[in-house]
């Protein structure tokens, strides 16, 4: 699995409303049980051994209002006691009373991660977050102008853009499908605000990734700090997707929960890259989300078994180099309206991207050399697709370190590069 993390944006648009990320003014619109926000108050302190006002706010995630509220309840029921001041701050640790507690809770569950937001307030957020980008061909090619793209492809990316919808890109292999899809989140690129952790019947499910979630530079000040904003996600997956990474996983040693990738994906782009070679039959992922795709919800279960309903807000996109309809029954394909095949290119595109590597390498060029790389590309590939320059400039690149000089582009490289990377004809069967 791979996830772009887009450059952090230089502006500041939070489209969504202010209110449902404000900081909370008192511990009833934290949304979860006084109980919850408790305990994790109490796990903190015993596994640092010692806790602070300060301290506390920063890992529960929360104001330190209301952390000192809590404090001074726990100091009420004697789970606490004062060790000192640092300035204006309490220093504290756990009495017996509040590690007996603390152990009793840690036999149910370990987590003791920020404090989560409950689950209506995250299908709230999530509803309110869609994609409202304008798509017009001057978006498309900013987001794509490191691309040699044909005219036509925009013509047909644009509109599937628009329509937010599900987009199935096929076509043979090294024609650009991947390059496509990744680009996406150029075209979308408004900060979103993503929780940490939500809350489900007493069960917490981990959402934040560092891995998948990229920070904005400048957050709104009086945010709630529950809710990290971040450039919208992007999660490419190829042939290693099973079906358990499509459902809530059970973290054995603490008891919480982790998100699947498309909810760590919401608001975002899901790419699912080589559809057709992953661990999970085809067949299988599709009957799997036919209703997610369909009514923009889907389901997840819990070990206790209930089942609970998430937003599905996600720009699925499908990538492949087979046949759609060997893959997939009319009726899933007809939940993705927009089918887009991304095929070999036509000669003055191909050229196009050759003198663009050349001019981003600062190689020179023996002289009818370019027109040689195309036609014996197209001799030997069957057709142009746009991954053959940048393969065979690596090649090249490759001979030219190995005997120490400096690379070119000439006929003699070109050929030796072709013995490399094209199969021999009599293999061809």
């Amino acid at each position: 699995m791979t996830c772009t993390l887009p450059e952090t944006p230089e502006f500041t648009d939070y489209s969504t409303p202010r209110s449902i990320f404000s900081a909370p003014l008192s511990e009833y619109e934290l949304g979860i049980s006084e109980a919850l926000v408790q305990e994790l108050f109490l796990k903190h302190v015993f596994q640092k051994g010692s806790g602070s006002l300060y301290g506390l706010a920063r890992t529960l995630c929360l104001p330190v209002e209301l952390v000192e509220n809590v404090f001074h309840r726990m100091k009420t029921r004697q789970m606490v006691e004062i060790k000192g001041m640092s300035g204006d701050d309490y220093n504290f640790v756990l009495t017996h009373a509040g590690k007996a507690e603390v152990q009793d809770r840690l036999q149910i569950s370990r987590y003791s991660g920020p404090v989560p937001v409950p689950l209506a307030l995250y299908q709230q957020a999530v509803r309110e977050q869609v994609f409202k980008t304008r798509v017009n061909r001057a978006k498309l090619k900013e987001a794509y102008g490191d691309l040699t793209l044909d005219p036509s492809m925009l013509n047909r990316l644009g509109p599937a853009l628009s329509s937010c919808k599900s987009m199935f890109l096929y076509g043979p292999s090294g024609t650009g499908k991947s390059s496509l899809a990744e680009r996406l989140l150029r075209v979308f690129n408004e900060p979103i605000a993503i929780p940490h952790a939500i809350e489900v019947d007493g069960n917490i499910i981990t959402v934040f990734d560092p891995a998948v979630h990229a920070p904005v530079a400048d957050p709104p000040p009086d945010r709630d700090p529950r809710w990290m904003y971040c450039s919208r996600p992007c999660i490419i997956v190829g042939g290693e997707l099973v079906a358990s990474m499509l459902e809530a996983h059970r973290e054995g040693d603490t008891g919480s929960y982790t998100a699947p990738l498309h909810m760590k994906a919401n608001n975002g782009v899901f790419v699912i890259d080589d559809f057709g070679r992953q661990l999970i039959a085809p067949r299988d992922l599709l009957n799997r989300w036919i209703v997610p795709l369909d009514r923009r919800i889907d389901y997840l279960t819990i070990a206790s078994g209930q089942k609970f309903e998430i937003p599905f807000e996600v720009f699925v996109v499908f990538s492949t180099n087979l046949n759609p309809s060997e893959l997939a029954d009319e009726a899933f394909l007809r939940r993705i309206p927009n089918k887009i095949l991304v095929d070999a290119v036509a000669n003055p595109v191909f050229d196009e991207i050759v003198l663009r590597r050349l001019e981003a390498q600062h190689w020179a060029a023996e002289p009818g050399a370019a027109d040689y790389l195309r036609e014996l590309c197209k001799n030997r590939g069957g057709d142009l697709r746009p991954c053959y320059p940048r393969d065979m400039f690596r090649i090249i690149d490759s001979i030219c370190t190995f005997e120490e000089r400096t690379p070119s582009l000439n006929i003699a490289d070109i050929d030796r590069a072709a013995e490399l990377y094209f199969c021999a004809t009599w293999l061809l069967w």
